[in-house]
């Protein structure tokens, strides 16, 4: 969220005190993530490094705090954990939102820094980890699993047909309707490559293992002193593990690893045999979502408008050399 929710900071901080048993001396809103129903601060404390809080409205997945934890049991360092309220839960409740703090790691993400090599070891190990994993039953059945759904490739259809037939008096709609309709060919082969994958993955399943579903250069935090992070499990999933492996190559924006980075990754992950077919349509099929969650953000929403640019600018980005779109076709064995 690029623009700050209308919730007075005496409101928040007086939440953190009754809630946690903060005082705080001060909040800093900070411009991160393309999620418009997550807004997060900084919460300053007299004399500490103070604390990362994030509001959640809207859905609330209880395993995006809690898996975190468990990691951190089975020791997988790289997670940064939810600190317990008062009562011991890791959330609270503030109006509509749902309220979640952390200790605060001065960082980076993977946008605006270049994975050092040790960093890259790092990731490949902790990904192996947590694609080896047992998850108890009690969290484990609050986990969804792949089931290779149509409704991202149904709703990305539903927009496209939607700028076809309308006009928008909006500049920022107009652009992206424009856009789409410019796109509309590399469109829809995404839309019915990643349908014909899906079907195929269907009738020959592969095995399943615990995904973080998101891990892109911005949900990996990375400090000065070479830590690494893996941060966001909003998205959390069992699925094969290309759903998280596809993001190597692909999805890590205009600082994408090369061989040399990719080696690295897999000296920490060890030996892996990956397929193809299944990668290809995680590609695509991520690239669908990820188009309707902007398409949503820009004709659905009337407000927030640093928000809705940059959600225009995300989905063109992805068309653009060397990005999402052309390493997804690259991936697949047929052309359109």
């Amino acid at each position: 969220m690029l623009e700050k929710p209308a919730i007075p900071d005496a409101h928040i901080m007086a939440c953190l005190e009754a809630e946690y048993g903060l005082q705080a001396a001060g909040l800093s809103f900070l411009t991160l993530g393309a999620d418009v129903n997550t807004a997060v601060y900084r919460v300053a404390i007299e004399g500490d490094p103070g604390y990362f809080l994030k509001l959640r409205k809207g859905a609330f997945n209880e395993v995006a705090v809690l898996l975190p934890v468990f990691l951190l049991e089975q020791g997988i360092r790289s997670v940064i954990t939810p600190l317990p309220n008062r009562a011991g839960d890791l959330w609270g409740s503030l109006d509509e939102y749902r309220l979640v703090l952390f200790p605060f790691i001065e960082g980076q993400d993977g946008y605006e820094v270049s994975l050092a090599d040790d960093q890259w070891i790092q990731l490949g190990m902790a990904l192996k980890l947590m694609h080896t994993i047992h998850v108890v039953a009690s969290l484990a059945g609050l986990i969804p699993v792949e089931s290779y759904s149509p409704r991202w490739r149904e709703q990305v259809s539903s927009f496209q047909a939607q700028v076809e037939l309308d006009t928008f008096a909006d500049p920022t709609s107009a652009r992206l309707a424009a856009f789409m309709r410019h796109k509309q060919r590399e469109i829809s082969h995404m839309v019915r490559r990643s349908a014909e994958l899906g079907e195929e993955l269907k009738r020959h399943p592969r095995h399943f293992v615990l995904c973080h579903g998101d891990l892109h250069p911005g949900n990996l935090h990375l400090t000065a002193d070479g830590a690494l992070y893996i941060v966001d499990w909003d998205d959390v999933i069992f699925a094969p593990q290309e759903h998280d492996l596809m993001f190597l190559g692909a999805g890590m924006g205009e600082k994408g690893p090369g061989d040399r980075e990719t080696a690295l990754f897999y000296q920490g992950y060890g030996d892996v045999e990956i397929d193809q077919s299944t990668l290809t349509y995680y590609r695509f099929e991520r690239i669908v979502r990820d188009l309707v969650e902007f398409c949503k953000q820009v004709f659905l929403v009337d407000r927030g408008d640093e928000d809705r640019e940059q959600a225009y600018s995300y989905f063109a980005g992805q068309f653009e050399p060397g990005r999402e779109v052309e390493a997804a076709f690259r991936a697949d064995r047929f052309t359109y």
